[in-house]
């Protein structure tokens, strides 16, 4: 039998998310956060939004935050760098490597 520890994000008794790490929760919970207080400033706007709009527009610019912050500071975006592939290392001194190489 194995031990899983699971973190659960609960937001007004409501179960969001479960994760298996505390640091991806942690940072989720922080989404959720900066969520809210952007659903409180959304409210504010002189734009006719539905509270539906107002949560998900919220949910969205929080899951983007470091993209839109860019944007305000710089008046750009930022450019997506592509994600660079681990590249595999073989220790040649194994014999078994050494054997497929042969082969």
């Amino acid at each position: 039998m194995a031990v899983v520890i699971k973190y659960v994000v609960e937001r007004n008794g409501v179960e969001r998310m479960t994760f298996t790490s505390k640091k991806e929760a942690d940072a989720y919970d922080k989404m959720l956060d900066v969520a809210e207080a952007l659903e409180a400033m959304l409210e504010k706007v002189d734009v006719p939004l539905s509270d539906q709009q107002v949560e998900s527009l919220a949910l969205e610019i929080a899951k983007q935050k470091d993209d839109f912050i860019s944007v305000l500071k710089n008046g750009k975006p930022t450019a997506k760098q592509p994600e660079k592939k681990k590249a595999e290392t073989i220790d040649a001194s194994d014999d078994k490597v050494a054997k497929i190489k042969q082969a």
